[in-house]
């Protein structure tokens, strides 16, 4: 084998692609935004978003770019040699601060009254679902960089590799 022992490629295991580790941690994020704020809602009581003519879409759309938000961010971080673990905080807010623009924007233009936007986005905050959002893109975009920077490889059995120089 041409590489060297242990690098990227060679049969010991090296690290994580970047588009790997972004795409497992991206599914990731989305699993955790999507089952947290179902636990949230199961635990409390209420719904996400609990006035009934802010149209159900405003909540879609602002889960869906908070995952593109989280995913951009991941990626420029990806993009580095050796991510910091710092760059999770960036996951996470990016994720939050879109999925509360998105809801009070999307839901100020369809009932046309910012009021009632901001009130229900500061009940997203208040109510903890704004917070699950950014505690999944922390773990999501922790767990992305792990991966990076690990230098693990594929699982072996222990008789694998007696007979490699």
């Amino acid at each position: 084998m041409t590489n060297a022992p242990g690098g990227p490629g060679s049969a010991k295991g090296g690290p994580v692609r970047p588009v790997v580790a972004w795409a497992f941690a991206t599914v990731l994020f989305v699993a955790l935004m999507v089952a947290g704020l179902g636990l949230v809602s199961l635990a409390t009581g209420r719904d996400v978003i609990p006035v009934p003519d802010f149209g159900g879409l405003v909540g879609t759309v602002a889960a869906i770019l908070a995952a593109v938000a989280f995913a951009v961010v991941l990626w420029m971080l990806l993009r580095r040699p050796r991510p910091s673990l710092w760059g999770a905080v960036g996951t996470g807010l990016a994720a939050f601060l879109v999925y509360l623009v998105t809801v009070w924007l999307g839901g100020a233009v369809h009932t046309s009254d910012i009021v009632l936007a901001a009130s229900v986005a500061g009940g997203l905050v208040t109510g903890g679902f704004a917070l699950v959002v950014a505690g999944a893109g922390l773990v999501a975009g922790w767990g992305g960089i792990l991966l990076m920077r690990a230098r693990g490889g594929r699982p072996r059995w222990p008789w694998e590799g007696h007979d490699e120089p």
